[in-house]
């Protein structure tokens, strides 16, 4: 007979585990986006359209009054659960739950760096803050700094003709606000099953241990990130950077935005390397780009 002594020992255990899997999970989401906090169903970004910039204050304040893009993320649940047979709690068989409950914990941490870049390698088919998509050839930037007038069409995509290959990324993530939103409604917690009376245990003879948490994510600044799918080489790296240095916001004064991070999948790391890991080209002249901006290999691309 199972006692309640055991399932509580087992619960501790299973809770211990879980926590120790958050805390030992390397996490690459921190390097491109931004946690935010929510507190309700969902956020409404409308405030990523009012882009200001300082200037000098003669007579009344300046409103930028420019229309609010509805650009809402909304919190989804995700779940994992861990089935417990009640044989091996009666033979004291739970070595391997250990593992398992940690590895239910780094789960938790790797769905946030997987759905994170999995928003970075889609940026070309969603929608930002300003209705396009957030790699996209026509970004509109206003004349004037109220944001009225003609728009101009901006790109943040090199040689957007390309449309196969591997993608490569150029981002600034040195502001407070980096590329990416990891929009955060409920941290990852267990919930538990163990009541014999509850349908899993008597009907399948398993107590139940998962896995819950609730969030989102999206898209920043699209003036701090550059994508390609062209030939990762020096001379379309340098386009990228020039590119993304060049961005103004409404009115036309430059933002100042600077690449400082390649990020690149897995195979490209050797192209990527050759770009700004070494201090000289194959030839033996000095490479202009070396340490020009850190470099992410991300598998997770």
């Amino acid at each position: 007979m199972i006692k309640a002594a055991d399932l509580e020992a087992l619960r501790a255990m299973i809770a211990f585990e879980f926590a120790r899997g958050l805390q030992s999970a390397e996490s690459l989401w921190q390097r491109v986006a931004t946690r935010i906090t929510s507190n309700t169903k969902q956020n409404t970004y409308g405030w990523l359209s009012k882009f200001p910039a300082l200037r000098k204050w003669v007579g009344d304040r300046r409103l930028k009054e420019i229309k609010e893009q509805a650009y809402t993320l909304v919190n989804d649940k995700y779940e994992g659960t861990l089935e417990v047979d009640r044989t091996d709690i009666e033979d004291d068989n739970l070595g391997a739950y250990a593992s398992l409950s940690r590895s239910v914990g780094q789960e938790c941490n790797d769905h946030v760096d997987r759905k994170v870049f999995e928003a970075l390698k889609a940026g070309r088919t969603s929608l930002c803050y300003d209705g396009q998509f957030f790699f996209d050839t026509d970004h509109p930037v206003y004349p004037n700094h109220d944001g009225t007038g003609a728009a101009k069409s901006i790109s943040n995509i090199i040689n957007p003709l390309v449309t196969t290959g591997p993608e490569w990324f150029l981002l600034n993530t040195k502001r407070p606000l980096k590329p990416l939103i990891f929009q955060e409604r409920t941290a990852p917690e267990i919930d538990m099953i163990t009541d014999p009376k509850q349908d899993t245990v008597f009907m399948k003879d398993v107590y139940l241990y998962g896995a819950r948490v609730r969030r989102a994510f999206g898209y920043g600044f699209w003036q701090q990130a550059m994508m390609s799918r062209d030939e990762l080489n020096e001379a379309n790296f340098d386009a990228a950077y020039a590119a993304m240095g060049g961005v103004t916001r409404d009115g036309g004064d430059p933002i100042g935005v600077k690449p400082d991070l390649l990020v690149v999948p897995m195979s490209l790391r050797s192209k990527a390397n050759a770009v700004i890991e070494v201090m000289n080209k194959a030839n033996g002249a000095s490479n202009p780009n070396y340490k020009a901006v850190e470099l992410l290999v991300c598998a997770w691309l």
